[in-house]
């Protein structure tokens, strides 16, 4: 279980503690948390579950695979560092603490 604090774009915080083995795109679907809409339902066909990653943790996380950085081109405005799709990020005990900002609006 992890504890992830998700921002949406007007700075309103969620914390909510998202299963093991689950993704971070889940977590904020199963709790309700709006600006993740998912419309793929983390196929990773879409870019519409992006975020922004605090700083503090982009180098905590996996790098991005091929079809991951090829559907944030399609996100709006992608930060080269520190834009994700969480329907990639696999919840663990390594991710307690993870902060997400999300975009101003999926596209």
């Amino acid at each position: 279980m992890a504890k992830i604090t998700y921002i949406e774009h007007d700075g309103t915080k969620h914390v909510v503690e998202v299963a093991n083995g689950l993704t971070v795109m889940e977590g904020a679907r199963d709790n309700n948390i709006p600006g993740i809409e998912a419309d793929c339902g983390g196929a990773c066909a879409c870019s519409t579950c992006h975020v922004y990653v605090h700083p503090d943790w982009v180098a905590k996380l996996p790098e991005k695979e091929d079809m991951e950085a090829d559907m944030l081109d399609f996100a709006y405005e992608p930060d080269p560092e520190r834009s994700r799709l969480t329907c990639q990020l696999k919840v663990s005990d390594a991710l307690d603490g993870l902060v997400v900002q999300m975009p101003e609006k999926q596209i």
